[in-house]
């Protein structure tokens, strides 16, 4: 089986599904490049979007050990990956994690290149990663 290199566009694609797709695909030994990560969405009502990341990002206590929780959308989306992969700190979820590159915006090395769109436009309540991270 040959391993290859997947472009996914994140524009309007539900953030769980992006995630679990891209987890399971680098399991697979695939490279998974994800483009476009600021206009992924999440949905649901914004408030309760936003309380729930903002309650993320506090969690930390007096303690600079963590939880930390990161701002950039990139980030955002890379860490909900490394939630759905078996254990990202050793062995093959390490290795798959290592496999995982995500961009805001489309980098001039991939602006030709054919990506693979899983986004929708008819979800009716949703936010974009681009304002929780402006937001929290």
């Amino acid at each position: 089986m040959e391993n290859k290199q997947i472009i996914i566009n994140g524009e309007n694609a539900v953030f769980g599904r992006l995630c679990s797709y891209a987890a399971k695909q680098a399991l697979q030994g695939n490279e998974i490049i994800i483009l476009n990560s600021e206009k992924t969405i999440i949905t649901g009502n914004k408030k309760n979007v936003l309380d729930k990341y903002g309650q993320r990002k506090t969690r930390g206590g007096a303690s600079q050990k963590g939880p930390n929780y990161p701002r950039e959308p990139r980030m955002i989306l890379k860490r909900g990956i490394r939630g759905m992969l078996p254990d990202y700190r050793w062995g093959e979820g390490r290795e798959a994690l290592k496999r995982i590159r995500c961009y805001e915006g489309v980098p001039s090395e991939f602006k030709n290149k054919e990506t693979l769109n899983l986004g929708e436009s008819n979800k009716t309540k949703f936010i974009k990663l681009k304002e929780i991270s402006r937001l929290i």
